[in-house]
Order: C-alpha cells, then structure tokens, then sequence
C-alpha cells in the first residue's frame, strides 16, 4: 500500500514539508509506502476549461506536474494534500493544481482515502482545509481525521518553529495512523470480497430545470 503526499507549498523543506514528513514516519512505522510529490515553485497553469481531459484522461497542458501526478495517483492507494496558509485560503498552485487533476483523472483517486493539512502562523487554516477537502468530498473519497483540526502552527514560519508545536506534531502523528488503519481496513475488506461501490449513473441538473 502506498500514499502520495502532496507538498503544495513553493517551498520544498518548510513548514508544510515538516508537518508532512511527521505524516510520513507515522505512516511508515505502519508499513504503508510513501512518497512526498513537490509541487515545488516551476510554473504551474490554472485549468483553462478546455473538456479535453474528459475523454482523454490527461491534462491538456503537458510541462508540469499535474500529469506526472495523475499517473503516479493510479498506483496509490491514499493521498495527504498539504499547504501553506495565504490570506485564509491555500496556495494558489495547490488549489489549481488539485483541479486539473480531479477534472482530468477523478477515477484514479475516487474511493481511496485522502486527508488535507496546512501551515500557518496563526489564523486562516480551517478555511485553508475546507476548501482542500471539498475536492474530496465531491470525488467518493473518504476523509481522514485526526485528533484535532489537521494543522501546524510556526511563529516565524519556520521549520524549527513547526518542530516547537508539540500539539500540532501529534495530530501529524495520529492521522498518519488513521490513515495506516483505514487503508488496512479497506485491504481486509477486498481480501473479504467487499468491493468498492458501483456508481449510478451520475445525474446532472441545474437551477432553471
């Protein structure tokens, strides 16, 4: 079993980075594979609209990440989205990055487990984590929790200073296990003959209609 975690922050050792690897050694100590996937800072586009990824199952646009990650997403079994806190939201490159690819390959992480965190200095992370999740929760994915709300706090922003949050290091620590658990679960499941549900046909309205 494997989980992606996905550092959504520009930079590549920081905060969000240190609160993943805490999720990391948890889900290691587990027995579940992992990889952190680096969002980095290179140019990453926002979804243009364009519907070619409806049939082809790729992103149009071919010199970032977002299709990398696509592939490497049909292998896994459970994603940890990650970033920073900007002006109560999380980074720009995580949100357009995230929906390219649940546009483009929403099959490859439906009914697989999946947990949001984020870095702040003080404020704005619970909305930073709604809406990370929404991408979940619109997709059949099930959600994992933890002790407390998914989050870790530094006062310069500073690894060293995320590595002070006791607290928030924990709850790193506890979904980690979640996540472990859940994944074991869904495993003995299969093994049990318990598949994964079968979809209606999805049903589309809107407001005039």
């Amino acid at each position: 079993m494997k989980v992606l975690l996905v550092n959504g922050s520009s930079n590549k050792q920081g905060c969000t980075f240190t609160a993943l690897s805490e999720i990391e050694k948890s889900l290691n100590n587990e027995g579940i594979e992992t990889e952190i996937f680096q969002l980095g800072n290179a140019e990453l586009r926002d979804c243009c609209g364009c519907q070619d990824c409806r049939t082809k199952g790729e992103c149009v646009f071919k010199d970032d990440a977002v299709n990398e990650f696509i592939e490497k997403a049909k292998n896994a079994d459970g994603f940890v989205f990650g970033s920073p806190v900007y002006y109560a939201h999380p980074s720009g490159r995580l949100l357009s990055f995230m929906d390219r690819v649940f546009y483009a390959a929403s099959s490859a992480l439906a009914y697989k487990p999946a947990a949001a965190i984020v870095s702040a200095r003080r404020a704005g992370t619970t909305a930073s984590l709604d809406a990370i999740t929404k991408h979940f929760t619109i997709n059949n994915m099930p959600v994992i929790s933890s002790s407390y709300w998914p989050m870790v706090h530094g006062k310069q922003n500073t690894p060293d200073d995320v590595k002070q949050d006791l607290e928030g290091l924990q709850i790193m620590r506890t979904l980690g296990t979640n996540m472990a658990w859940i994944l074991k679960c869904i495993d003995a499941g299969k093994n049990s003959g318990i598949n994964k549900p079968v979809p209606e046909q999805k049903i589309m309205t809107n407001f005039v209609r």
